[in-house]
């Protein structure tokens, strides 16, 4: 028998990203604050389709605030291969996201370190970041362009790092121009911040391929 998707709700969306695993818990940084780890590459964009604003919002306000509790928290955002086409919900979902957080919930996230940021990225968030996320956020944003960077931060034993991380950040090391978009890991740009689903899109900020 067919079920209707809309009786079922939001939990096919909820269990896809609980089996995904791109939003976990990862025990406590370097001050003991509570760890959110988030990893572009698994999360499942092309799978929830339109849902994915609404998903990832009940999904932070159901699973991941609850476990935090009231505790003080960090988001630890690992970027390496993430594609617009496949696994990114949009600059819009994620700015919906954030501003969906109770106050308590803002107040208590203290950094969000983004690992492996793009050139794209980067612009972006420099042109127009402060227009599209509030002061909270965005002054709490801390680019992380290797992971040694972020283990001053972060407790080794407590937070896994996917291999494909660790692969990216060796790929990295051999070919630094990827920093600076000279040269990419392929055809496609690895964050094409610009084009992502917001109206501020701007041509200078389009990949080259």
């Amino acid at each position: 028998m067919a079920v209707d998707k809309d009786a079922m709700g939001d939990e096919p969306a909820a269990m896809l990203l609980e089996r995904s695993r791109a939003i976990t818990l990862q025990g406590r940084d370097t001050k003991g604050r509570a760890v959110v780890r988030i990893v572009g590459n698994y999360f499942p964009a092309r799978a929830l389709g339109g849902r994915a604003a609404a998903a990832l919002r009940a999904y932070l306000a159901d699973r991941v605030l609850p476990a935090i509790g009231g505790r003080d928290f960090v988001v630890v955002y690992m970027h390496s291969r993430a594609h617009r086409a496949d696994n990114f919900p949009g600059v819009g979902a994620v700015r919906a996201a954030y501003e969906s957080l109770p106050a308590p919930a803002k107040h208590s996230l203290r950094a969000l370190y983004f690992v492996h940021p793009a050139l794209q990225s980067r612009l972006f968030f420099a042109t127009l970041g402060r227009f599209l996320f509030s002061s909270g956020l965005y002054d709490k944003l801390r680019y992380m362009s290797r992971l040694e960077y972020l283990w001053p931060h972060m407790d080794r034993a407590q937070l896994q790092v996917p291999d494909c991380v660790r692969d990216h950040d060796r790929e990295l090391e051999r070919r630094p121009l990827m920093d600076y978009g000279i040269e990419a890991t392929d055809s496609r740009c690895i964050y094409d911040a610009a084009s992502m689903d917001t109206s501020a899109s701007l041509h200078s900020l389009r990949c080259v391929s």
